[in-house]
Order: structure tokens, then sequence, then C-alpha cells
């Protein structure tokens, strides 16, 4: 048995080193696209407008890092990266001057990517080199000969507050990569239960499911790492210790620090090995920006309609959009073959009441699947948010990051603009530093209703954020682009069908 295992080794190492000599120095690039924003416009149901964000026009990234990416690129003309991409855009006038506080970010993710593309072959990031073994045989296979082959580069854990920037830099780094997979947290975890539903019954399903995931990709970039579930939390330093184990290099945004997540969360001493192998294999930087990008997008008058008792503006907004297509009860698969009732559907847009769709048991899977069917969501009567309806604020967070992610496109009432929403909730920092009120009486009606979460409060920083950005137009604009894109395509598969 030892002999044939290391003949099969030897031929390994031999087809690895073979597969490393086509591809050394190759380097894919991708043209990326970059976010300016300059202001933002709440209206009102009676047309009265305010402009709650009125700023100059920023790029994401500061002319200041223009030297250093210089250097890079004069060092050596096949050097790429995202310092590289970067000098490219300042060259073609494509970047202008912006935030400073992301410099040491892009250095941090450029010495990444040189030490990456250095030990490329030590870290089986060659576009050719892929496992012939699935998840499954790859565990069969290691019950026989254990295996354990950490990387030698260790990750990068991007931390900062909401709009800094972190998602379209780590995108940058990732497009000059290969044997890559980006996903958004929320969906990362949802594919994991998937995978482990299918393999049930295997001694170690988690192993396995490291398997195929380390099978598929060596880079897994996860954008907007946040626990908040227990069964997450549960499995999470497990799984990750196969995927390290697997060589799994693992880029990582988020908006708290390590030390941070999961924060108050149940039977979190459970999780604190993860976050201690988490701060072991990855390189921990925070953008210290102040500046929230989203929402200096440029004035729109926008899908977010304050006001109360708006039902029936909404019903006309929403009859505006779905023009001739007549509307009626519908359904939306989810997960697991279930379905979601929709009470109005047409042309790819499904209104729902607020209460419809988070004061109802639902999770990211559920609007996964909605968003997977309709491309625009009108949402009649999203409330103030307090201690009272908490899991509603939970759930809408959620929806809001779903439909964020999916590119699609939110109509609604709400009895405040996104920051009056959130008003009420608070982290328990944030609740200490109030001031004392004058009286035990005053301290009690103003404080009504007033929650204190700190994983809620930490959330809705981002959700505010992403409400502001989702009715910019350059938001809309990219959605109406995208949709128009989708009909003439599915137009051109009708004709030829018909032709047919």
């Amino acid at each position: 048995m030892r002999a044939i295992a290391r003949s099969i080794s030897q031929c390994r190492s031999a087809l690895q080193h073979q597969a490393c000599q086509y591809s050394s120095g190759f380097v894919r690039r991708q043209k990326l696209l970059t976010n300016t924003y300059s202001g933002f416009v709440y209206k009102h149901a009676n047309n009265a407008e305010f402009d709650i964000f009125q700023r100059p026009r920023f790029s994401v990234i500061s002319r200041a890092l223009s030297i250093d990416a210089a250097h890079v690129s004069n060092g050596d003309e096949n050097r790429a990266g995202p310092l590289v991409e970067y000098e490219r855009r300042i060259a073609a006038g494509e970047l202008v001057d912006g935030d400073a506080c992301q410099v040491g970010t892009l250095r941090e993710l450029q010495r990444l990517y040189d030490e990456l593309v250095q030990s490329a072959d030590a870290c089986r990031l060659d576009r050719y080199t892929a496992s012939a073994k699935s998840g499954r045989s790859r565990w069969l296979w290691s019950r026989f000969i254990p295996q354990s082959s950490s990387s030698p580069v260790k990750g990068l854990y991007l931390y900062g507050g909401v709009g800094t920037g972190k998602t379209m830099l780590m995108d940058l780094f990732y497009d000059q990569l290969w044997r890559k997979k980006r996903i958004h947290f929320h969906d990362f975890m949802l594919d994991v239960h998937r995978c482990l539903r299918k393999h049930k019954g295997v001694e170690d399903p988690l192993e396995v499911v490291a398997g195929e995931i380390s099978d598929d990709a060596i880079l897994l970039c996860l954008d907007e790492f946040m626990v908040t579930d227990v069964a997450d939390a549960l499995i999470l330093n497990r799984l990750f210790g196969h995927l390290f184990s697997n060589g799994i290099i693992l880029v990582s945004t988020s908006n708290r620090a390590p030390d941070k997540l999961y924060e108050g969360g149940l039977q979190r001493d459970l999780f604190l090995p993860f976050i201690a192998s988490l701060k072991e294999r990855c390189v921990v930087h925070e953008i210290g920006s102040a500046v929230d990008y989203r929402k200096l997008t440029s004035a729109e008058q926008g899908f977010y309609f304050v006001g109360k008792d708006l039902s029936g503006f909404l019903i006309q907004k929403f009859q505006q959009l779905i023009g001739e297509h007549e509307a009626g009860p519908q359904e939306a698969e989810v997960v697991m073959g279930r379905t979601l009732k929709v009470p109005l559907g047409a042309d790819g847009i499904a209104y729902f009441p607020f209460e419809e769709l988070c004061d109802r048991p639902m999770g990211a899977a559920d609007y996964f699947g909605l968003c997977k069917k309709y491309h625009t969501l009108a949402l009649e009567g999203v409330p103030i948010f307090g201690l009272h309806n908490r899991t509603a604020a939970y759930r809408f967070v959620t929806l809001v990051d779903v439909m964020y992610e999916n590119k699609a496109r939110l109509l609604c009432t709400a009895e405040g603009t996104p920051f009056e929403l959130f008003e009420k909730i608070v982290t328990i920092s944030d609740a200490q530093q109030m001031a004392p009120r004058t009286s035990s009486r005053s301290r009690k009606n103003d404080d009504s209703g007033l929650c204190v979460d700190n994983e809620l409060g930490f959330a809705k920083e981002r959700t505010i954020s992403r409400l502001t950005e989702m009715n910019s137009k350059e938001y809309l604009e990219h959605h109406a682009a995208t949709i128009g894109e989708k009909s003439s395509q599915e137009g051109a598969i009708h004709d030829k069908t018909v032709q047919a």
C-alpha cells in the first residue's frame, strides 16, 4: 500500500509541475466597474424632496497610491495586480482623487497578490491544476493516507465601516487571479448546509463538503462575513479547519473585527476557536475610512417614499411599472421544494405588504429564491424599528442584503428615512454613552421602544448605506440596463424558437 501511495504521489507531483509550466507568469485581466457617488434625495409621497447628502464627487481610490503603483509596474513589465490595475486606470483617466485611507488596503492586497504569484506552485494556484477526485473520494482516500497541506501564504481579513470600498477593493484583487471563488457569506453558508444534507450519513460530512469546495477553488473570497445564526457558528471552526488543511486561502470583507464576530451569540464559547484560527490563517487589516461612498450617490427622485397610509400610492406605482401586464397572485420556488405565495406579481415584479415578508418565519434562502424570479420588489409599509419588532428588523436587514447582492430593485413606502427606521436600534456601547436624563420619568419616556442589540446595531449601518445606494441614479440605471439586456436576449431566443 505504501509503495502504491508513493507512486501515486510522485505521478501527481510530476503532472502538477508540468501543468504549472504552461501557465507560469500568465495573469488574467478583466475590466472592472468603478463606483462613484455624489448625493442622495428622498422623496415624500406629496412630491416634497429633501437632500440629506450633498458632497463633491469622489473616486473610490486615492491618487496618492499612483507612486506606489508606478514603482510596482516600472520594476517589471510583466507584473500585475491591484496596484498595477489602479495605475492603468489613472493613466486612462478613469480615476480621480479619492479616499487616501484605502491606500494601505491596496498595499496589503498587492502584497498578498505578489506572494501568491511567487508561491503559485506551493499554493496549487495554477489555473490548469485541479483535483481529479470528488469531495467524497477525497474523504475516502484520506481514510487510508491522511493528508494536510495548509497554504504557505496567509489570507486577508478586511474589516471597516460600511460603504468604505471593501468589496470593490477585494474584487479588484480577485479579478487578477485564478482557481478562485467569490461569493457572499450568506450564500456560501446556504450552499454549505445544502451540501451537508446531500452527504448526510457520511462519517464526517463537513470534511466532504470542504473537499468539494477546495476542489473547485483554492482562493476563497467571502463578502460581508457576518455570523448571526447559531447553526452557522457551531460548524465554522470544523469547516474552516478542513478548508485550511486543504490549502484554502481566505480573503474576506466584514463590518466587524474578528474578535467582535458573533458577539453575544448563543454558545459563543464554542465559536471562539474559529476566531483564533481565522486570526492565525489571515492577516487582519482595518480600513479606517470615515467616508461612506454609497451615501454619495447622485440625486434621484427614486423608489423610496416616506409617509404613512400609502398603500394606494404604492399600488399605483406598481401598476405603472408592470404596464400592460396583468398582475395576480403567483408563487415562487424558494428552497427544498417549498414555495412562497406572492400576493401580486407580473413582469418580474412582486408586490408584498411588509408583514408578509418580514413578520413571518423567513430567512435568506427564501429571499434568494424570491430574487431569482423577480428583479423588482414593491414593499408596502416598512415601519420604524425598535424593541417591539426587533425580529422583523433582522429579517428586513437580511432582505436588503440579499436584494443588494442580487442587484434587485426596491420600490417601497416607509414610515421614515433609512436613518429614521433604525434610530431606536443601538449597540451596548451606544446605550452606555447616551447622556443621562434629568429624571427617571423623562428617561423612561425617551427610551421607550429602544432596542439594545449589538449585532443589529452594527448591521443597521450597512442597511442604511445599502438602501441609500439602491435608490441612487447609478444603481437604478444599471438595473434598467441589465433588465433591458435580459429582455433582448429572451426576445431573440423566442424569435429563433418561432422560426424553428
